[in-house]
């Protein structure tokens, strides 16, 4: 019998073994990622593309070249599609990323070849319906006036401005007269030159059928589609972060003030990620950090408050993020500053450092439960060009890393003099 009264024995996660994926090449080429796992007979099978908004040569085309794919094709209608995946109980989902965009279908394996017709057609023959293109620009349109009204999502924008400068990919800010611009010819244009088998990898992942890779040569690899002779590039995108630390956007009416704090940093190829991973942790990564046990549970002047390390191709930068009170901005402020300069000049205990190693570490183990979230950590490595060592070292690094090396870590990275504050709100 288990004793209920009795807690169980604390043990620390010496190893993670990680599931890794099977890579094969369908008949034309296209690199093709196999994780077999699970008991539930349903795959998810992700088409990536190198057609994020880091190659657009203007706002929206890249989100909505990805989202109107499903619009209409040569042989169905938008509502065709629609109700044609729903009736095999399958779900599309489409996504667009800085740098990648994705066409992602779940699917019953049982009823597999027929949701794939319908992926074959949104990828190889769509017709990008003007009145379908209309219609979803200006709800789109009526979206972004809203959201434009939210202090929060006008800090997330401007401190992305700020950090990699208003003409780099990352950094361009959508305004409304970008919905008139747009049109159907540039995403047609777009479509072509980055959906095409050249671009593309495929991601299986669930029980997957003992005939995965045939029935994906049926579909996608027995030749070459769409304009594969494009080759992918974008402009030379020069980052160019404000010079100006303090950056303030007052709205009279606001109830709570967006406050965003960072800098320019790293992505994940960057030999500091890892342990700077782990000093962001203790500062704010999870619910027992730093800041939220002076700023919520102390000082009460949020709900909640974080960091976080945004990881791009191309770029990456270092955020904390809250809403507080107007009438608590400035000593919010004071204290966020406070909490980074006790890690500039004290050194972390040793307790509060186990502490965080073994969150990290049982977070990570959290992230790997289930083949849907392996395939999701085989596309953070993939994306950067890694491998699989990449995580063996994550957790060496973090199992290793000392008080000292996070004190000159926060030293050489979170200077205050460094950092960019983004305010909305009232002060």
């Amino acid at each position: 019998m288990i004793n209920r009264l009795q807690a169980p024995a604390f043990k620390t996660i010496d190893k993670i073994n990680i599931m890794r994926a099977n890579k094969e090449k369908l008949k034309n080429g296209i690199d093709f990622y196999s994780i077999n796992a699970g008991s539930q007979e349903i795959t998810k099978i992700e088409f990536v593309f190198k057609a994020g908004m880091y190659y657009q040569s203007a706002a929206l085309i890249a989100s909505n070249a990805n989202t109107l794919i499903e619009s209409g094709t040569k042989s169905y209608t938008a509502n065709q599609i629609s109700d044609g995946i729903d009736f095999f109980g399958s779900f599309l989902e489409l996504e667009v990323g800085q740098d990648f965009a994705t066409v992602t279908l779940y699917s019953l394996n049982k009823y597999l070849d027929k949701s794939l017709k319908f992926i074959e057609e949104i990828l190889k023959f769509p017709t990008f319906p003007e009145d379908e293109f209309k219609i979803h620009v200006s709800n789109k349109k009526q979206k972004h006036q809203i959201n434009s009204q939210k202090v929060d999502i006008l800090a997330r924008r401007k401190f992305s401005e700020l950090i990699f400068g208003s003409n780099h990919p990352y950094g361009v800010q959508v305004i409304d007269g970008d919905y008139e611009r747009v049109n159907v010819n540039e995403i047609k244009t777009f479509f072509n030159n980055h959906y095409h088998s050249n671009n593309c990898t495929i991601i299986a992942s669930g029980c997957l059928p003992n005939n995965i890779t045939d029935t994906l040569n049926e579909f996608f690899g027995n030749s070459d589609w769409g304009n594969n002779k494009a080759i992918i590039g974008s402009a030379t995108n020069i980052i160019q972060t404000t010079k100006q630390a303090k950056h303030f956007i007052e709205r009279p009416d606001a109830i709570q003030t967006a406050v965003k704090v960072g800098r320019l940093l790293f992505n994940k190829t960057h030999q500091d990620y890892f342990k700077f991973q782990v000093l962001n942790t203790i500062l704010g990564g999870y619910f027992g950090s730093r800041l939220m046990a002076n700023i919520r549970e102390d000082k009460g002047y949020t709900y909640g408050i974080g960091s976080g390390l945004a990881s791009f191709v191309n770029g990456g930068y270092f955020a904390i993020s809250t809403e507080v009170g107007s009438d608590v901005t400035k000593d919010t402020l004071k204290e966020i500053y406070h909490e980074i300069a006790l890690l500039r000049k004290t050194l972390v205990s040793e307790n509060e450092l186990e502490v965080v190693r073994n969150y990290v570490l049982g977070h990570f183990l959290r992230s790997v439960d289930g083949p849907f979230a392996l395939a999701d950590k085989l596309k953070g490595i993939w994306e950067f060009g890694l491998d699989y060592t990449y995580f063996d070292n994550y957790f060496a690094a973090v199992k290793s890393v000392t008080p000292k090396e996070l004190r000159d870590l926060a030293n050489k990275y979170l200077n205050e003099e460094d950092l960019i504050e983004c305010v909305v709100g009232k002060m």
